[in-house]
């Protein structure tokens, strides 16, 4: 019965929070901090709906001033509220093109500058890979990708894309990890406090000086790292 009416308000939740995110994005068209005040309309209601424990750990992420790709790992469409506690300013994203048939979300996501894929059309992703490193260089926004490219469904990594590597390496910006733990199967929603999540960021990881010749390490030094730490996340919460 609890999981039936939290899927219940979950889905009003859902489409009130697009509602108001459409109006934040027309009154402010593709303002590259949408994205950020979008995240927190859905992450903080559905955080109260759903009693889950989130323990965050992101200063590396808050705390960096400039341009920068994110990288993090995904599990589950809970990300949005999961993650959009952490989003910080000025930051938008790459989705698949198929987002924007979502009602309201879609439109939304539009709004908020973030970028769509069409990953069905070369020549269409490959520029739309040029613009966001055109944004990355010039316009002090940071680009936010589930460099799996699809969710895990708690499994564990996925082999990572090499776009977002390939982007900050052709803009000369670093890489932050941000890490969630494994919660997909853990999450018990028909019980009132339903778990524990934590997310961590890690250290920048710089890119400047690098060519294409050294995207294998650094996809391999970037997905060692989020290993290690969401292993170290879930055998903390494992031990509380």
């Amino acid at each position: 019965m609890l999981f039936l009416m939290r899927m219940l308000a979950m889905g009003v939740h859902f489409i009130l929070a697009g509602l108001l995110g459409l109006l934040l994005g027309i009154c402010r068209p593709f303002n590259p901090d949408n994205s950020r005040l979008c995240a927190r309309l859905y992450s903080i209601p559905a955080q109260w709906l759903l009693r889950w424990k989130l323990t965050t750990d992101v200063q590396p992420l808050l705390e960096h001033q400039r341009s920068c790709v994110i990288i993090a790992n995904h599990q589950s469409n809970y990300d949005l509220y999961v993650l959009g506690r952490v989003v910080p300013k000025r930051t938008v994203s790459l989705g698949k093109k198929s987002l924007k048939w979502v009602p309201f979300f879609g439109q939304l996501y539009w709004l908020s500058g973030n970028v769509l894929l069409d990953r069905g059309n070369a020549i269409r992703a490959k520029q739309a890979m040029l613009t966001t490193t055109d944004t990355l260089k010039h316009k002090d926004t940071s680009i936010w990708v589930f460099v799996e490219g699809t969710r895990n469904l708690g499994k564990g990594l996925l082999p990572f894309k090499k776009g977002a590597f390939q982007m900050a390496i052709a803009a000369g910006v670093p890489i932050i990890p941000v890490c969630v733990s494994t919660y997909v199967n853990h999450l018990q929603l028909n019980r009132w406090n339903s778990g524990e999540i934590m997310i961590r960021s890690l250290p920048a990881i710089p890119t400047a000086g690098l060519s294409q010749d050294d995207l294998p390490q650094l996809i391999e030094t970037c997905r060692t790292q989020m290993q290690q730490c969401i292993a170290a996340m879930d055998q903390q919460i494992t031990a509380a």
